[in-house]
């Protein structure tokens, strides 16, 4: 049975000022969920400029086994707004496939939590729906804290790779022999960095992060002493009614600061026979995922290798979309498709075999996925890439990151993207020295 709730709405005057407040006043919960567009409004599938909630009434954790049928049942029991994640390894539940690299940080496989009080707001528009007490308390609560940056203590370690740029350029070398025997396509490689002991305060990182890295699909997530810092520039899957949108990227090229060289990179992106291709062949890998739940006919490309800027990168992005096939539960098209195919690579279930031959760390939550699942069961998950993972336990910080790799690819040129992927994390990262 759904929540009961008391809602109110308000007016924010400085977005990013109640950004910094809000995340102050969430710090006395255990569990808490903050997703923010970043002034990416024009997006044509954006619901909300921010959506977030925090405290618990119920909340779903579970690995490996039913996870899928298990979040389906915990929204049938509820029909409330989720807030949660899936990480990468739940593939081994959907596929005969297991995960033997060892893991940084051990998050669950899936958690979700129906929060005691739910925020969205669009432009200065904030509405507060809470299950107990008043929604004018809380705002109250929140605008009293400061407005100034978010200031906390953050020391870390050295960030170390799990490989050498020899080992990485070797690997990549054997992935293209993978490619020329057949076995694959494409595959997504990743590497990872990581840092033991760091202590961060995890609010400020975040707020750090999206100066550096503002991104259409960001989010931080708190449970317990488990933290997860997304700076996502990538939809997965959003179901709006009818309605499913996948928005893969595949094709990145590093920014410039002289606009003449800036748009040439911009041009040599869009042309680049590579690149495309990359993007096209996820592309197919959508559209045959999306054709088990999909009605008849209503699978469409409305963008194919779009340029899209960032901070950072520029980026080559197609919309996929399809109409789903009626009285189907939700938790379907989202297990048929995951992970997604920009993370993995063509054909999906080889690709996922061999990237855990080669790669040396455990995926995790690392390429898998955060969002949110609504009332009405429509939901919306990014890609959980560009994002640090935490554990203020044992101190340990982790960030992956990767490219996918072709028969053409060189691996200097690869090593070069991911690196450049990397930037914004890396630039808070060193801002925090």
């Amino acid at each position: 049975m759904r929540t009961k709730r008391t809602s109110a709405t308000f007016t924010i005057d400085d977005p990013i000022a109640f950004r910094q407040q809000w995340l102050l006043w969430s710090k006395k919960y255990e569990t808490v969920a903050f997703y923010d567009s970043n002034g990416y409004t024009q997006e044509k599938y954006s619901r909300f400029d921010g959506l977030a909630g925090v405290g618990v009434v119920d909340s779903l954790m579970c690995n490996v086994g039913d996870a899928f049928e298990q979040l389906q049942a915990f929204y049938d029991k509820h029909q409330d707004w989720l807030f949660g994640f899936m990480g990468y390894d739940l593939k081994n539940e959907i596929e005969a496939l297991d995960s033997q690299n060892p893991a940084t940080l051990l998050f669950p496989d899936l958690f979700f939590f129906v929060p005691k009080i739910v925020f969205y707001w669009r432009t200065n528009s904030l509405n507060i729906a809470t299950t107990a007490g008043s929604p004018d308390d809380v705002f109250n609560e929140i605008t009293q804290f400061e407005t100034d940056p978010i200031k906390g203590y953050n020391e870390m370690a050295l960030l170390q790779p799990t490989l050498t740029k020899a080992e990485y350029l070797s690997k990549i070398e054997k992935v293209k022999e993978e490619i020329r025997q057949g076995e694959i396509y494409e595959m997504n490689f990743c590497q990872e960095f990581s840092s033991s002991p760091a202590l961060l305060e995890p609010e400020s990182v975040f707020l750090s992060l999206m100066k550096q890295s503002p991104t259409p699909f960001a989010a931080f997530f708190k449970q317990n002493q488990q933290y997860l810092l997304c700076a996502s520039p990538e939809r997965y899957l959003q179901k709006k009614g009818n309605k499913l949108i996948s928005q893969p990227i595949k094709g990145t090229v590093k920014k410039s600061h002289n606009l003449a060289e800036d748009e040439a990179a911009k041009k040599a992106l869009q042309s680049n026979p590579k690149e495309r291709a990359e993007n096209v062949m996820i592309v197919d890998l959508v559209r045959n995922d999306l054709t088990h739940y999909a009605k008849t006919g209503t699978i469409k490309v409305e963008e194919l290798c779009g340029l899209h800027s960032f901070p950072k990168v520029h980026h080559l992005i197609s919309t996929i979309t399809a109409e789903i096939q009626d009285d189907i539960p939700f938790m379907l098209p989202l297990k048929k498709t995951f992970p997604m195919g920009s993370m993995t690579g063509c054909p999906k279930v080889r690709a996922m075999e061999i990237i855990e031959q080669y790669e040396e760390s455990r995926r995790g939550l690392y390429s898998g996925t955060v969002g949110y699942i609504t009332p009405k069961a429509d939901f919306d998950f990014n890609v959980i890439i560009r994002s640090l993972l935490y554990d203020k336990n044992t101190q340990n910080l982790s960030f992956q990151v990767g490219g996918a790799i072709t028969y053409d690819s060189d691996p200097l040129s690869e090593y070069e993207e991911c690196l450049a992927k990397a930037a914004g994390v890396l630039s808070t990262l060193d801002a925090l020295e």
